[in-house]
């Protein structure tokens, strides 16, 4: 059995959970937050047997897609005044990370 841990972009939130429902898969969710843009995440948490891995993993890479973003510019407050770009800079967001581990026992009571 597997744990998989899929952090995804809020855009693509509803697309995953309805794809993985759809497929038989229990889902939960939960609502996480980014580092660099501080753009709102879902965090989903799929347990599975090891024989549909690959179906989970693959349904998540069909549904969430990366995508370029303007980010704001960010101060040169303590930082380095060349290195500033005082404009907003494209950057490829969304898809989604996931992490897959290994589960040693499972119970549901």
């Amino acid at each position: 059995m597997k744990l998989i841990m899929a952090i995804v972009q809020d855009r693509d939130r509803n697309k995953l959970s309805h794809a993985l429902i759809e497929q038989n898969f229990r889902v939960t969710k939960l609502s996480s937050t980014g580092g660099f843009l501080k753009a709102g995440n879902t965090t989903f948490i799929i347990g599975t047997d090891d024989d549909r891995l690959q179906e989970a993993l693959d349904i998540i890479k069909h549904n969430c897609k990366s995508r370029e973003q303007a980010a704001p510019p960010v101060s040169p407050m303590g930082g380095n005044v060349e290195a500033y770009a005082p404009y907003p800079v494209e950057i490829p967001v969304g898809g989604a990370t996931v992490f897959v581990l290994p589960v040693e026992q499972f119970h549901q009571f």
